[in-house]
């Protein structure tokens, strides 16, 4: 076999192939034991159909066509190993000449990674927010614990803000009430958000055996999207009781013995979450500045498969889960068609581009990966994904996924080098330390994950 390669851009190249026709010889005798047995000729066995008959019965070409399309396969990858090649997606195919007993010819289109060199990258500077936790943040946090521990307790007065009513609705939509418009004996909390909009205004004020009627448009059900005139008719009104902050509270509500050490503790929980907050922040903004410095050219079908993935992937599973389509999302949104598909477009340029920076880095740098190190990664993505780890697991290797977590491990390292390599300032002008964060290498993972996938998830109370 002869190949040659022809490059017709950065990210795509042309492979010339010539086989001389010996080298088909097994394909050859594939083919014909796979007609033998699909096929059934009087006074044969099947199975036992001799050569010579099947190319006077059904011809010659049919075998060489099964043999070509055995062989292409092997040879193109013969082809793509002695060009040293890094294809991306399947190639386009087109024989060139096939003359029986003589040669095979093809050549062969396809996307390949391009090549990209990495820069000096030690002189990134970014700043991100500074940790600071004020008494204000902490007595909101124990507040909202206070509230997890309220009772309630019925009242014979209006009902205000924060109250807990039970409601009776109704919903009517061109004066018919809609089939699945009626519900009963509703606990909802004045000023949660959590019902109808308009709702906190309507029942505000009312007292048991009080009702209102106000206009709505519906999230959901037989009639969303309509505006529906709705009756709310309150049946009881109820008062949250907090406890008193003391000692005794903290006894109950954890393991402290008094107030000021679960205050303390809530404290040290801020600095924590606001130091894994702060460390994401210099990751993401650390990776904007690297792929600022490298020029990347993007291949073209690699980046339209990735646009339609994305879109498929919101309209058919993030948004069929919600019962919306992409117009009414798009909608909430407040984006037109063409804004959504520039967004989607750059997102999943950033996606690719920072999967090709990220790799050269990890073969620059020459990172690898070990078990104990893919062992944690596979536990949080299972944790993440509502799965025990030995379901991820299986599903992982079942699916021949186990190079693609390699991959996000082998990128979040390259990623805590590159983050390493920086100065990173906070708002005050203080340096950040990075250096002793023992699960660096795992929430770089996560932050090139979230980069790679783009932006594009969408939650249920984004888009209601």
């Amino acid at each position: 076999m002869k190949s040659a390669v022809e490059t017709l851009n950065p990210t795509r190249v042309r492979l010339t192939v010539e086989v001389p026709f010996e080298e088909l010889k097994d394909s050859l005798d594939a083919a014909y034991k796979k007609i033998n047995q699909q096929v059934t000729v009087k006074g044969f066995r099947k199975g036992k159909i001799p050569a010579r008959v099947i190319d006077q019965r059904f011809g010659r070409g049919a075998v060489l066509e099964e043999a070509v399309n055995d062989a292409l396969p092997k040879f193109y990858t013969e082809a793509v190993n002695e060009a040293d090649l890094n294809p991306l997606g399947q190639p386009e195919v087109d024989i060139t000449e096939l003359k029986d007993g003589e040669l095979l010819a093809f050549t062969a289109e396809v996307d390949v990674r391009p090549e990209i060199e990495i820069p000096d990258y030690s002189g990134i500077e970014v700043e991100v927010d500074a940790i600071e936790v004020s008494d204000e943040d902490v007595e909101k946090s124990v507040e909202q614990l206070r509230g997890r521990f309220a009772s309630t307790k019925d009242v014979e007065r209006a009902a205000a803000e924060g109250d807990v009513v039970t409601i009776d609705l109704e919903a009517k939509v061109d004066g018919e009430v809609l089939p699945d418009g009626v519900a009963s004996d509703v606990s909802y909390t004045i000023g949660s958000g959590e019902l109808l909009e308009g709702i906190d205004e309507a029942v505000t004020g009312l007292e048991a055996g009080g009702e209102a009627t106000f206009t709505s448009q519906l999230k959901g059900g037989s009639a969303e999207g309509k505006d529906a005139e709705v009756t709310v008719k309150v049946t009881k009104v109820s008062a949250k009781e907090l406890p008193e902050l003391d000692d005794e509270f903290a006894q109950m509500a954890s393991e402290f013995d008094t107030l000021e050490d679960l205050k303390a503790d809530s404290r040290k929980r801020l600095e924590n979450m606001k130091q894994y907050d702060q460390a994401t922040q210099a990751q993401e903004r650390v990776l904007e500045k690297l792929l600022e410095l490298v020029e990347v050219p993007i291949p073209e079908k690699l980046l339209e498969d990735e646009v339609n993935t994305r879109k498929h992937n919101l309209e058919h599973h993030q948004l069929g889960q919600m019962g919306l389509d992409l117009a009414k999302y798009l909608e909430f949104q407040g984006k037109t068609v063409e804004e959504f598909d520039a967004e989607t477009k750059d997102q999943a340029i950033k996606g690719i581009k920072t999967q090709f920076v990220l790799d050269a880095l990890v073969n620059k740098e020459k990172l690898g990966v070990n078990q104990e190190e893919l062992t944690e990664h596979l536990m949080r993505r299972a944790q993440s994904s509502g799965m025990s780890p030995d379901q991820f697991a299986q599903a992982v290797v079942e699916g021949g996924q186990v190079p693609m977590l390699v991959g996000e491990v082998a990128r979040g390292k390259a990623l805590a080098v590159v983050v390493e390599a920086a100065k990173v300032v906070d708002t005050n002008g203080d340096v950040v330390d990075l250096s002793d964060d023992e699960d660096e290498v795992e929430t770089a993972a996560e932050t090139v994950e979230a980069a790679v996938d783009g932006d594009d998830e969408v939650k249920a109370d984004e888009a209601k």
